[in-house]
């Protein structure tokens, strides 16, 4: 008997239609996949199988083929495993074809029947509505991300065993209603510029940039505030529209240890250390996936110590800054990653930290000084276009008042 079921897979930031495709016929009991599948789609057969069986359903001793379809696209992670087996279901006779009709399946099976999470629920939510599908049947913690969307009733499933039961109309299952809140805005307060003592150009250079979208190069000895003012910078930039905020949802559902609930309405801050590889940065990988800089999607990438970043991961970065986004190819496919992002550079003027610091002598040579700042390249440089001196800051201002708090600016840059 022949059945089939409508699942999805991750592709970048989005999820590509896959119809999984159960040929049951007489033949010596074996199970093949087919359809370019990797490791993680070829070991649900024994997934499926302990699955069905613990949920109390045989099935009969036949030959069983898995098609995946389109044959031509990669089919990876953990996805597939509901569609496999509710598609197996029907095949057997368990279910009636029409049971799956119009329904989108997603969910890795556990050997007890249980529906584990995966990730990029609101790619796959987003690829429901597309194709005009009536329920999408999610894993219970990657449900509410999902909702966000709006776009098509998710339905939440814990067991296979509930999600049969809500097929055949025993026992239906409600849709999952929109998270009242959206993830990010967890109530924890934004840094304000009024903690930020002196450096008023500095400041000045922090609203320039909210205001014009400018990437910004701050040099200065140590303690003169570089971080301090990297971290404020999000708070000056104006709210994510929705689509911004579905855009970076998806990135971040991709790597997750759990799934977002609801859209991630706050600007993203991103800080990766100086050791960081290029597909850290830049993405890719054998499996390939959003590196720190996508992850800054419509937020600020901060890259404190930049001349101590390995010179090849910051030329990887320029073509981004220029494209604002990042292109991984692959012999089989190309994946694009968005990477709009405000890029906050900040080093010390010199290797010793101290080149026109009062309270310090520098011990470096002008050849040692040299040297350091060509850690940067030109081309990278043209890509910053603001390049502000930080000083040290004197005891006089840290016991002064406090400045212009981060609402006032704000203000200004949602007028600018």
């Amino acid at each position: 008997m022949l059945a089939h079921a409508l699942s999805a897979t991750p592709w970048g930031i989005d999820a590509r239609p896959v119809r999984v495709e159960v040929d049951v016929h007489l033949g010596l009991p074996q199970m093949q996949i087919v359809g370019l599948p990797d490791a993680a789609v070829r070991e649900s057969r024994e997934r499926v199988r302990s699955a069905i069986k613990n949920c109390g359903f045989e099935l009969a001793p036949r030959a069983v083929v898995i098609n995946l379809a389109p044959a031509d696209l990669k089919k990876q992670g953990n996805h597939l495993d509901l569609g496999i087996a509710l598609a197996l279901l029907v095949a057997h006779g368990h279910l009636d074809q029409g049971a799956l009709d119009g329904r989108l399946l997603c969910g890795e099976l556990g050997l007890d029947g249980s529906i584990r999470p995966v990730r990029g629920a609101l790619a796959i939510a987003d690829l429901a509505w597309a194709q005009g599908v009536r329920e999408l049947l999610l894993p219970a913690e990657s449900a509410p991300e999902a909702a966000a969307l709006e776009g098509v009733p998710v339905i939440a499933v814990r067991t296979l065993g509930e999600v049969v039961a809500h097929l055949l109309g025993e026992e239906p299952l409600l849709a999952t209603p929109p998270p009242e809140s959206s993830a990010g805005d967890t109530g924890a307060e934004v840094p304000d510029l009024a903690d930020v003592r002196g450096q008023e150009v500095a400041k000045r250079a922090l609203e320039v940039a909210a205001a014009g979208g400018h990437n910004l190069l701050l040099v200065g000895p140590p303690g003169s505030g570089k971080t301090m003012l990297a971290r404020r910078l999000p708070g000056l930039l104006p709210e994510l529209t929705v689509a911004e905020a579905i855009e970076v949802t998806k990135i971040h559902s991709l790597v997750a240890d759990e799934p977002p609930d609801g859209l991630v309405r706050r600007r993203p801050f991103r800080a990766p250390h100086s050791g960081i590889s290029t597909a850290g940065l830049i993405g890719g990988g054998s499996i390939p996936r959003p590196g720190e800089a996508s992850l800054a999607h419509c937020g600020v990438l901060f890259l404190d110590e930049i001349p101590e970043f390995k010179r090849d991961t910051l030329e990887a970065l320029r073509q981004p800054l220029e494209d604002g986004e990042v292109s991984i190819v692959r012999t089989q496919a190309r994946l694009r990653y968005p990477a709009r992002v405000s890029l906050v550079a900040a080093c010390n003027p010199c290797k010793c930290g101290h080149l026109g610091d009062v309270r310090f002598p520098c011990r470096c040579s002008q050849g040692s000084v040299e040297r350091y700042r060509a850690r940067l390249s030109g081309p990278l440089l043209d890509r910053i276009d603001l390049q502000v001196e930080v000083p040290a800051v004197t005891l006089e201002e840290l016991r002064g008042p406090a400045g212009e708090s981060t609402k006032g600016i704000r203000a200004r840059v949602l007028a600018a």
